[in-house]
């Protein structure tokens, strides 16, 4: 399902990490598939996957070159959320800086997130 408005976005950090993990795959990929997972010290997991093909539905954003498919159970959680890609000494890794995010654990494994009501959905076209 394609929405008038992003679920989430990307910085360009993460489209192009995005873009190279894809190249280095060993099989045909149409984009990234994004989703949230209950589990966790602090109540639930991002999760990310390979996705040869879209979902029913899913929402599919597509931003600086990437689609991205959205779980359907993980839209409410994910809304307005901007993806990156950090680097530092110790980690590379995918950060969802999360508006909706209200706590994480100390490991940075597993967060708190509370749905968008849904009077404050966007309208869909």
């Amino acid at each position: 399902m394609s929405a008038s408005f992003k679920v989430l976005s990307l910085t360009d950090r993460a489209a192009d990490r995005i873009k190279a993990i894809m190249a280095d795959a060993d099989r045909p990929i149409a984009g990234l598939r994004v989703g949230v997972r209950n589990g966790g010290c602090a109540g639930m997991s991002y999760t990310m996957e390979y996705a040869e093909a879209a979902k029913p539905g899913e929402d599919v954003v597509e931003d600086r070159g990437v689609r991205v498919f959205v779980d359907p159970k993980a839209v409410l959680f994910l809304l307005g959320t901007e993806m990156d890609f950090t680097t530092t000494k110790l980690a590379s890794q995918f950060v969802f800086n999360n508006p909706n995010q209200t706590s994480a654990c100390g490991c940075g494994e597993s967060v708190a997130i509370t749905p968008v009501a849904e009077d404050r959905i966007p309208a869909r076209a």
